[in-house]
């Protein structure tokens, strides 16, 4: 959910709440092709630097000479000239990347990994950083393609620079009059275009808030276009960044955005703590990462029985009381009192039913 107004006049209509659906996404010079090999190539992976949303683009070079660079190249290039030798081995960094990356398409140009660029994005034209090459073109739609529009430059990152430190004065100016109209809502992020067109600001609410005063008032305050837009917990963690409990940086802030639905029975599956505190994260949902091997514990678990199937076996009925799927073992109960602990390849399931198959003496 989003708003936005400038401070012009408003008109009554554009006072209803908009839903998030309603804001396309700009695309620029959009590609005929719909299949992939009609894609022109090669597709880049784009990431946005302040909502760490990822989505697909092109690059058509009219310019031989543009230099893409990464942000420390750019950090570099904006801090002065340093001495010979580091400039030398700066300068011929770049060309080793291109190289390393020209195998995705041989004889094309390819935009080096890491690089930032000036790209059309959901929210409007704004500095992105390039992941690399797509590489299974399958999972690019067409129709979201955008055009890269050139590599980003000193002065961008400058005014790049400049609007982090706007944007924390934003933060606090916003958050100030969300408590000065007593709105339930939790500010997450402001975030300032690089052509300075529009300011966002994320937050989070339990249900729908109406924030049509207090966007009129933020209007009076930063004279420019204000856009609010309401988002879930997960996004809050994406956008915000953070660590783990694998010590490692959060899957959905540096791994991938797409927000895949989780369910308890992916932790049941896997043999997991169903303790909240160990499977959930610090957005308080599921962890993401329950789903990436759920798909191989679904396929193992159909060559082993399940936990509570009985069969007979040394003359006794016996119980699974534990399956290992990464090990294929199993911990079976008997009625005699006996725990044992057996390869589940011994047993085949034939007739509707599991039996032990003998070791050969």
């Amino acid at each position: 959910m989003s708003d936005e107004y400038n401070d012009q006049a408003l008109p009554e209509d554009m006072l209803d709440i908009l839903h998030e659906e309603e804001f396309e996404a700009p695309h620029a010079a959009k590609p005929r092709g719909t299949s992939a090999e009609e894609l022109p190539q090669p597709i880049y992976r784009l990431k946005t630097l302040h909502s760490s949303e990822t989505f697909h683009a092109y690059y058509a070079p009219s310019d031989e000479s543009a230099h893409f660079m990464k942000q420390c190249d750019l950090e570099g290039a904006l801090a002065g000239p340093r001495p010979a030798l580091d400039a030398a081995s700066s300068s011929a960094e770049p060309t080793d990347q291109v190289s390393s990356e020209a195998s995705a398409a041989a004889g094309d140009f390819v935009i080096p990994a890491r690089s930032l660029a000036i790209a059309p994005t959901k929210y409007g034209r704004d500095l992105v950083e390039v992941l690399g090459v797509v590489r299974e073109l399958s999972a690019v739609n067409a129709d979201e393609l955008v055009l890269i529009e050139r590599p980003a430059t000193v002065d961008d990152y400058r005014r790049y620079l400049d609007n982090l430190e706007r944007e924390k004065e934003a933060f606090i100016k916003c958050r100030e009059r969300i408590e000065a109209h007593s709105l339930p809502m939790k500010l997450v992020s402001a975030h300032c275009l690089l052509d300075d067109s529009k300011i966002l600001f994320f937050f989070t609410a339990e249900s729908r808030v109406d924030f049509r005063e207090l966007v009129k008032d933020l209007v009076s305050v930063f004279h420019t276009r204000i856009e609010l837009r309401q988002i879930g917990v997960r996004d809050e963690a994406r956008v915000t960044g953070g660590c783990g409990v694998c010590g490692r940086i959060l899957c959905c802030h540096g791994l991938s955005d797409k927000l895949n639905p989780v369910s308890i029975k992916m932790a049941k599956d896997q043999n997991l703590s169903l303790n909240s505190l160990k499977i959930s994260g610090p957005c308080g949902r599921l962890l993401c990462c329950l789903s990436y091997e759920h798909q191989f514990y679904r396929d193992a678990r159909r060559e082993l029985p399940n936990e509570g199937t009985r069969f007979t076996y040394d003359g006794t009925l016996f119980k699974v009381i534990e399956v290992n799927v990464l090990s294929s073992r199993i911990r079976i109960a008997g009625e005699d009192g006996r725990i044992l602990d057996m390869d589940a390849a011994r047993l085949k399931y034939s007739d509707g039913r599991w039996t032990v198959i003998e070791e050969e003496s």
